[in-house]
């Protein structure tokens, strides 16, 4: 069994190599993002789309309502296709799910 000494410092080692990785994801990401705004294709590397505005009103019951924003009924959203955040974007992985729930009232 080993002692503490050796565990403390297999921890410390995961908790270093984890970090350093996640630094190294972070700085490969930013700079094929990068490479992507020096040659941009359509959608690539930031996207704009368009959802419907969609509330969730609860009635009685229990129960809930759903209905089209009448004053907006059209969101746009824009996203970076990345793991990460650049540009002041949020990626599209994070964006598209999220724009499809409903506003909750």
């Amino acid at each position: 069994m080993p002692d503490k000494s050796q565990l403390r410092l297999f921890a410390k080692r995961a908790l270093v190599g984890l970090f350093l990785g996640l630094v190294v994801t972070f700085v490969c990401d930013y700079l094929y993002f990068r490479f992507r705004v020096i040659h941009p294709q359509p959608a690539n590397p930031v996207e704009t789309f368009t959802s419907p505005r969609l509330y969730a009103i609860a009635v009685k019951g229990g129960k809930v309502d759903y209905e089209l924003d009448e004053q907006n009924p059209q969101q746009t959203w824009t996203c970076a296709h990345s793991l990460f955040p650049h540009a002041g974007y949020s990626p599209c992985w994070y964006i598209k799910p999220k724009s499809r729930q409903p506003i909750p009232m």
